[in-house]
Order: structure tokens, then C-alpha cells, then sequence
């Protein structure tokens, strides 16, 4: 069985959650580095949030949740501070937010399916621009962006999600 990319629901708010802790504990032990701290971001809290907005997706492999992201038009304030190649309007830009995969499963392309999956919503809803950010620290999904062609256009030094000291590298693409 494939995998299956859908709007989550409240019922998904404990995977999503799992996946988020496993990532912290990652970050944690030194085997990854994101930038994320536990308890202050990402957390229940931002999946639930992003589930009330219907703007939380999933990845479901097999009747469990594996990755999830939050795709909408929605640029945080740290996204004007940025001298973007591409203008567009609001409404033609699409934003992906803490896209997230279950450790277990990375070898498994979820994450390059997962932006595919958001490339395409995107396109259906005639955006022109894609949109996103990660911390500069972050070296793994900085390399992932890269090869799915997007290009990082600037870096924003700001208090990010409650983590001081953030130092965002904003990545875009046009469709």
C-alpha cells in the first residue's frame, strides 16, 4: 500500500505529535540538528492550531502518520524582511511550514513525495510562488531544498516560534 497525503484531522494529532518528540529526542542526542526546541516549537499546540485552520496535512502509510506539514498562504512577519526574486500577490503564494517525517521512515522519499504533494495543491490553486523557510543551522533540509530546486534568497536574523538567536534562510521557487 502507498502512501496517502490528505488533510489531517484531529484524530492525527498524536502522530503528528509522536513525530515532532522523536525529532526533539533526535536534536536532542545530537544526531540531527533543526534549530526546534522541545516544549517551545513545533509542538501539539502548532499541529492543533494548524488543524483548527485546516491547513494541517499528513502523510499516511499503512493507517499511520508519518510525516505532516503545514501548507498555506500564510507569510509570517519574518518573510517581509526578505528581498524575494519572485513577486507575487498574497493569494499567489503558497507557504509550506514545518514539514516533518517520522524518522523511521526517511529513506523512504517521503518528505521529496511530501513537497511534490504540496508543488501540485499549490499549482491547483494557480500560486505562482512557492515559499518557505529553515534554520540556517539546518544543514540537511538546506541540501533537500536544494536539490528539489529551490534557492535560498536570504537569511533573516529574528526570535523565531519563541527561539531566540534564529537566523532563517528564506528558500523559493516559481511554478
Amino acid at each position: 500500500m502507498g502512501e496517502i497525503f490528505r488533510k489531517a484531522t484531529i484524530e492525527d494529532l498524536d502522530g503528528v505529535e509522536l513525530i515532532y518528540k522523536n525529532i526533539h529526542s533526535m536534536e536532542e542526542e545530537g544526531e540531527i540538528t533543526t534549530g526546534w526546541k522541545r516544549d517551545i516549537y513545533p509542538v501539539r499546540k502548532t499541529a492543533d492550531a494548524a488543524v483548527v485552520r485546516g491547513d494541517l496535512y499528513v502523510c499516511e502509510l499503512d493507517g499511520r502518520v508519518v510525516a505532516s506539514a503545514i501548507l498555506n498562504n500564510i507569510q509570517g512577519k519574518e518573510y517581509l524582511e526578505c528581498d524575494w526574486m519572485y513577486k507575487a500577490k498574497d493569494e499567489e503564494i503558497a507557504v509550506l511550514h514545518t514539514l516533518v517525517v517520522e524518522p523511521a521512515f526517511k529513506k523512504n522519499n517521503i518528505g521529496t513525495k511530501f513537497v511534490a504533494y504540496w508543488e501540485n495543491l499549490a499549482k491547483e490553486q494557480c500560486c505562482k510562488v512557492l515559499r518557505m523557510d529553515t534554520n540556517a543551522r539546518n544543514k540537511i533540509a538546506r541540501h533537500f531544498y536544494s536539490k528539489l530546486g529551490y534557492r535560498e534568497v536570504g537569511i533573516v536574523h529574528t526570535v523565531f516560534n519563541g527561539i531566540p538567536g534564529v537566523e532563517l534562510v528564506m528558500l523559493e521557487k516559481k511554478i
